[in-house]
C-alpha cells in the first residue's frame, strides 16, 4: 500500500449495535490460542507484502475480547489486566502489528472502567459491549515539540467544526471510532469521539517506518469535520486515571515486544529443524543436535521467558492499581506511583533482552537464515520500533533520581515518557 493513499478497506470495520454473544470470560481466553492462530496464517509474508491486518481485525471482533476489560455486569467480561497483557502478549506472537494496534482500544476501555458514569462515558461504554474498535491521536508532527496540541475545534452554533492532521494515529485505519486529543474552542484540553467513517475524516497510509509497518500509524487529516457537543469531553492526564493509563499504554507496548520475542523463539526452532544444518566444524549429525546452536535458541528462551514474567508481574502491579482507583482507596496514590516505577523498570530491562533476541536469533542459522524468504528481521526491526517510541535513557535517568532523591517529578505529571 502506497504512502499518502487513503486507507478503505474492502470490508470496512463496523459492528452491529445491540448484538453480542453472552461469552464468558473463560470461553474467550480458552479461545484465544486458536485466534490467535487464525490471525497469524501467513504472518510472515503479510509483514513482507505490507499488507494491513483487516481481515485479523475482523477475527479479533467475533471474539468479544474487545470488551475483556468491562465488567460483568455491563456486559463485559470482566478479565484482569493479567489477563489483557496475555491477550496482547499472544495474539503479538502472531501478529504484532494487530496487537500494538489494540493499543488506543484497551486504554480507552481501561478509562472507561475507571472514570465517572457519565452520559459520554455511558455511550462509550454501550460502543464497547455491541463491539466497536476504538483509535484514535493526540500526537501532531508540525509543532515544536511532542504532546504540544494546536488542532482546534471551531464553534458553529450548537456543535463544531475540526480542521487540522494528526500523527501516530495507531489502529484507527482499522476502528469504529476515534478519540482524538484536541483543543475547544475557548483553548481547554479536550477529547471529541468521532465515528472514523463520518464525512471529512480521512486515514491516510502514510507511516513509513522500519517496523510495525501494518499499524497504520500515519496521519489523520480533518477537512471541515463536523464535530458534536456530545461528543466533546474535557481531557486531565494529571488525575489518577489519567497517570495509571499512561502506564497501562507503556507495558502495552512491551507486551507486544513479549510476544515477538516468543516469535523469535518459534522461528528459530522452526528454522533449525526444518532448513538449518550444523556449523561446520561442528561434530553433530544436523543443525538441533549442534551444541552450538542449543546454546542459541536456549538462550532465547530463556530471554522470552523473562520478559514474560516481568510483563505479568507489571500487569499484577497495575492491577492493584486500578482496583485502588476504582474502589476509592486511600493508597490509590501510592500504588499508581508504584505503577509508573514498575513499568519504568520493566521497560528497560525487556528492551535489552528483547532487541538481544532479536540479533541473536541470526546466529542460530548463518547466512542463510538472512534469507528474504524468512523475512526474520522483521523482528529486530519490528522491536527497535517499539522501544524507540520513549526515551530509555530518560526513563533510567528519572527512576535514578527517585531512588536517589526521592523526585517524582515525571513520574507523577501524568505525561508519557
Amino acid at each position: 500500500m502506497s504512502a499518502l493513499q487513503s486507507i478503505s478497506p474492502e470490508f470496512p470495520p463496523e459492528f452491529v449495535s445491540g448484538h453480542h454473544d453472552a461469552l464468558t470470560l473463560d470461553a474467550a481466553l480458552a479461545a484465544l490460542p486458536e485466534l490467535a492462530e487464525a490471525i497469524g496464517v501467513d504472518a510472515a509474508a503479510r509483514e513482507a507484502r505490507r499488507e494491513l491486518p483487516f481481515a485479523g481485525f475482523e477475527q479479533f471482533r467475533r471474539s468479544a475480547l474487545g470488551r475483556l476489560r468491562l465488567p460483568v455486569e455491563w456486559g463485559g467480561l470482566g478479565g484482569t489486566l493479567v489477563d489483557e497483557f496475555d491477550v496482547i502478549a499472544t495474539l503479538a506472537a502472531a501478529d504484532s502489528h494487530l496487537a500494538h494496534a489494540l493499543r488506543l482500544h484497551y486504554d480507552q476501555t481501561e478509562v472507561l472502567l475507571l472514570s465517572p458514569r457519565t452520559p459520554f462515558n455511558d455511550v462509550q461504554i454501550r460502543r464497547v459491549i455491541d463491539g466497536a474498535i476504538f483509535g484514535g491521536a493526540s500526537t501532531e508532527a508540525t509543532t515544536s515539540r511532542p504532546g504540544e496540541i494546536q488542532t482546534a475545534l471551531r464553534r458553529e452554533g450548537e456543535h463544531y467544526r475540526l480542521d487540522g492532521r494528526k500523527y501516530y494515529s495507531t489502529g484507527t485505519a482499522f476502528a469504529d471510532y476515534a478519540r482524538l486529543n484536541v483543543q475547544d474552542d475557548e483553548g481547554r484540553a479536550v477529547i471529541a469521539v468521532v465515528p472514523v467513517k463520518r464525512d471529512g475524516f480521512s486515514v491516510l497510509d502514510d507511516w513509513d517506518g522500519m517496523g510495525q509497518r501494518m499499524t497504520a500509524s500515519g496521519s489523520l487529516v480533518f477537512d471541515d469535520l463536523i464535530v458534536y457537543a456530545d461528543e466533546v469531553a474535557a481531557r486531565d492526564l494529571t488525575t489518577l486515571v489519567g497517570r495509571h493509563t499512561g502506564a497501562l499504554r507503556q507495558l502495552h507496548l512491551v507486551a507486544v515486544a513479549a510476544g515477538i520475542v516468543r516469535n523469535v523463539v518459534s522461528d528459530a526452532r522452526r528454522y533449525v529443524r526444518d532448513h538449518g544444518r550444523p556449523a561446520l566444524h561442528s561434530p553433530a549429525p544436523s543443525a538441533r543436535e549442534d551444541a552450538f546452536i542449543q546454546q542459541i535458541v536456549g538462550t532465547l528462551s530463556a530471554h522470552s521467558h523473562a520478559i514474560d514474567a516481568l510483563v505479568r508481574e507489571n500487569a499484577r502491579v497495575l492491577e492493584r492499581s486500578s482496583q485502588a482507583i476504582r474502589n476509592g482507596d486511600a493508597d490509590a496514590e501510592s500504588l499508581v506511583l508504584e505503577g509508573a516505577l514498575a513499568t519504568a523498570r520493566t521497560q528497560l530491562v525487556v528492551s535489552k533482552l528483547a532487541l538481544e533476541a532479536g540479533e541473536r536469533m541470526f546466529e542460530a542459522g548463518g547466512a542463510s537464515a538472512t534469507s528474504r524468504a524468512h523475512n526474520f528481521d522483521r523482528h529486530w526491526r519490528n522491536l527497535r520500533t517499539i522501544f524507540s517510541h520513549n526515551p530509555l535513557l530518560h526513563k533510567a535517568r528519572v527512576l535514578g533520581d527517585y531512588v536517589l532523591n526521592d523526585v517524582t517529578t515525571h513520574l507523577t505529571e501524568g505525561r508519557v515518557f
